[in-house]
């Protein structure tokens, strides 16, 4: 009998932004690298990390992602990054200038949607375009979901007869 490899096709997510589908509209998604230093991998594949209040900014050419903790790995010895450090994101020259394209011209903000470590074991970190939502946006969908949800009941007690 021979021994069948199946290869795991999900991927392991690791943390989410919560925040970002309420708070922006997001325009388009991208996958990019990340640039960790040390244990910085092994942190993430056992605490994972805090991505809320994290944003991509573009400096000389290249993006770089502020504001996203991983936390310190307590079994190194004397390597230990910062866990709020800058991060570099691993993209293509193409995206890039696609990025600075709708950023300086239409006011985008690029976000982290998830970081999570794809079938080959990499991480890796989905970022957005995104535009901030206004206040009257965030209570107009409110309202919305409210009436999608009670559309739902009423129809759900039709189809069961009560």
């Amino acid at each position: 009998m021979e021994k069948e490899k199946k290869k795991d096709t999900a991927f392991k997510l690791v943390a989410t932004n919560r925040k970002a589908r309420r708070e922006y509209q997001i325009l388009e998604a991208h996958e990019a690298g990340i640039a960790l230093r040390g244990t910085e991998v092994k942190s993430l594949r056992t605490k994972g990390c805090s991505i809320d209040d994290s944003f991509g900014r573009l400096e000389q050419g290249e993006v770089y992602l502020y504001n996203m903790h991983i936390p310190e790995f307590e079994k190194s010895s004397y390597f230990k990054p910062e866990p709020k450090r800058v991060r570099k994101l691993l993209l293509h020259r193409k995206e890039i200038e696609r990025f600075i394209g709708f950023m300086i011209q239409r006011g985008f903000t690029l976000i982290p949607l998830k970081v999570y470590f794809n079938d080959r074991g990499i991480a890796k970190v989905e970022i957005a375009l995104a535009r901030g939502r206004l206040l009257y946006d965030k209570r107009r969908k409110i309202k919305e979901g409210i009436a999608d949800r009670e559309a739902e009941r009423e129809l759900k007690k039709f189809r069961h007869g009560r």
